[in-house]
């Protein structure tokens, strides 16, 4: 999901809607006004290099009401260059119960009041902040019927795998 201006770059939005077809998920863009979402769904079509079916579009002002209305997200990407705008969006973003990936862009400490799992900051083209974003209804790592969680990492280099249960 990621939310748009005017005249904003779309390089993410397309990357995002490749991804989105590759793990058949939906990917939803919040553009201000019907000319936002026109030259934006235009900027799609021209600048990918296969066909590609569109993002959905929401048209809304204020994000903190088509927030309201996406139940379930998984993954976010916020600018955080429209800074009331992106904090309206992460306070009111309604995460999957696994909680969710969110990435900040041009913002480094953006994403605060949120309990994380893990959180990375890069201080590349304005800072870029990507966190995973812990589920309000955690249960310290339990299952609902009282199991452990187990957490598997591969060392990329070793190709040793971790496991780790919580």
């Amino acid at each position: 999901m990621t939310y748009l201006s005017y005249g904003d770059a779309i390089a993410s939005s397309i990357g995002l809607n490749v991804a989105s077809q590759h793990a058949n998920a939906r990917h939803i863009c919040i553009v201000q006004n019907s000319r936002t979402e026109s030259a934006y769904l235009q900027a799609i079509q021209e600048l990918s290099s296969s066909p590609l079916n569109l993002p959905e579009t929401i048209i809304s002002e204020e994000p903190e009401n088509a927030m309201r209305e996406i139940q379930g997200i998984d993954f976010l990407v916020v600018d955080w260059r429209h800074k009331e705008l992106a904090a309206a969006a992460l306070r009111n973003a309604t995460f999957g119960s696994r909680g969710a990936v969110v990435v900040c862009r041009n913002g480094i400490r953006a994403l605060r009041g949120r309990e994380f799992v893990r959180r990375v900051t890069l201080p590349v083209t304005g800072g870029i902040e990507i966190a995973h974003v812990a589920a309000r209804n955690r249960n310290s790592g339990k299952t609902e019927k009282g199991k452990r969680r187990w957490i598997t990492h591969v060392d990329q280099r070793s190709g040793e795998e971790h496991v780790f249960s919580i």
